[in-house]
Formats: structure tokens, C-alpha cells, sequence
């Protein structure tokens, strides 16, 4: 499972915007304007504070957010990024739940390896003759260390990843929203998991979707994203 959500973070494109893209009236275009001049701004803010790689281009309002990843997407504008990863290259809307699963398995596999390791771990410091090479000894210890380390970093990023899906929003709107004092997409922690993970509860643990999902829900493409009913733009 590992190994599958990892072939498919790579080996996904995270999604870009279409280039017939257009806006579906003059008043959702006005709209549209209105929050990317907000975004615009806050943009250039974060800039002078932040050393994060990314830039801003005028795209649908509609599908949340898009950002300039020019490391593997040619410098297209990648809708719902999160962050771009030395491991994964970018993540987006149509592979940010592979992203999330490979972030999960890993932690379950190195927390195994961990768990496996720690008797041995504990008979390095008993003062009973511990059976073996000294490479092979020194290789348990390492491994010991290494997937401990693994297991807790993956975990610290995982809770932080969790808490985003629970607030619908990425990394890079996460910072900000510091700027904004409402989010109109969270619509639920139920909702927002939904539409990273698909409502067919038999794929949640599976780096795939449903045919049905994928029909019913245009979320899961990256472009159309549902907003609180009462929510005013202008108070974004």
C-alpha cells in the first residue's frame, strides 16, 4: 500500500487549470477579481516574509487556489496546490489524497519496523551477551534509530496534514488565511474530508477513487468547489 500511494503521487498530475477555462458569468468574473485583487495582496505580503517558493497567477476563483510549480509542471498554474516535495515533486487536488495516503502508510510501516526492532534495541543496554556480528548489531541500532526518527516526523506531518483536510484548505492557504478572517469552503469536517477522499467509504484507504465518486463530485477534479450558502464575498 505503501508503495502503491507512492507510484501514485508521483506519476499523477496534480492537476492544472484547463486552458478553455472560463468563468461562468460576468458576475461570478467580478467576483473572481474581487478575491484574487484580495489574494493579490496578501500574496505580495507573505512574499517579503516568507522564503516559500510559490507565485500567484489569475485563475478560477472557483477552484480554491492555484499556485506556479515550475519544478515539474513547466510552470503551469497547479490547482489546489499544497507544497511542492523533493520526494513527490508537487502536490495537488488530483493526487493530494495519494500524497495524505503514503503519508499514512509510511507511518504504520516504519511504527512497525520500530516496534519489531525494540527488543533488541532494549538488550543493547542489559548486561546479557547479545548474539550476533558487530555489523549486524550496529545495523539493528541504526535501524532502530532511523525508522523511530521516521516514524515520529511522519506522524507530526500527518496531524498537521489532517488538520487541513478537517479545515479544507492546503498548506499554502493555511498561511493565508492569516490575512482573511473567514474561509468560505469549510463546510464540515465531514464534507471537507469527503472531498479529498471521496464519499465511497470503501476507497478512503485506497489510492484510487470510484467511477461514481468521480462523476458526482466535480471536487475531486480540482475546478468547482462548494461554499458556505451564507457566506459574503465581501466580507473575504
Amino acid at each position: 500500500m505503501l508503495l502503491w500511494s507512492y507510484f501514485c503521487v508521483v506519476f499523477t498530475d496534480p492537476g492544472v487549470v484547463p486552458p478553455s477555462w472560463r468563468p461562468a458569468s460576468d458576475e461570478e468574473q467580478q467576483q473572481e477579481r474581487n478575491a484574487i485583487s484580495l489574494s493579490l495582496l496578501a500574496a505580495i505580503i507573505a512574499l517579503f516574509v516568507s522564503s516559500l517558493r510559490h507565485t500567484f497567477c489569475l485563475c478560477p476563483f472557483s477552484s480554491k487556489h492555484e499556485a506556479d510549480c515550475g519544478f515539474n509542471s513547466g510552470g503551469r498554474c497547479v490547482l489546489k496546490m499544497d507544497h511542492h516535495c523533493v520526494w513527490v515533486n508537487c502536490v495537488g487536488a488530483l493526487n493530494y489524497k495519494y500524497f495524505l495516503l503514503f503519508l499514512f502508510y509510511t507511518f504504520l510501516e516504519t511504527s512497525l519496523v520500530t516496534l519489531l526492532l525494540m527488543p533488541h534495541f532494549i538488550a543493547f543496554f542489559s548486561e546479557e551477551e547479545i548474539p550476533g556480528t558487530p555489523g549486524t548489531l550496529a545495523t539493528t541500532f541504526l535501524a532502530f534509530v532511523l525508522n523511530l526518527a521516521f516514524a515520529l516526523s511522519v506522524m507530526g506531518f500527518l496531524i498537521m496534514h489532517i488538520s487541513l483536510v478537517s479545515a479544507n484548505t492546503t498548506t499554502i492557504e493555511a498561511y493565508e488565511k492569516k490575512t482573511s478572517p473567514k474561509w468560505p469552503y469549510d463546510l464540515g469536517r465531514k464534507k471537507n474530508f469527503e472531498q479529498v477522499f471521496g464519499m465511497d467509504k470503501k476507497y478512503w484507504l485506497i489510492p484510487a477513487y470510484s467511477e461514481e465518486d468521480l462523476r458526482r463530485m466535480p471536487e475531486l477534479q480540482g475546478l468547482e468547489y462548494p461554499s458556505k450558502p451564507d457566506f459574503d464575498s465581501q466580507d473575504f
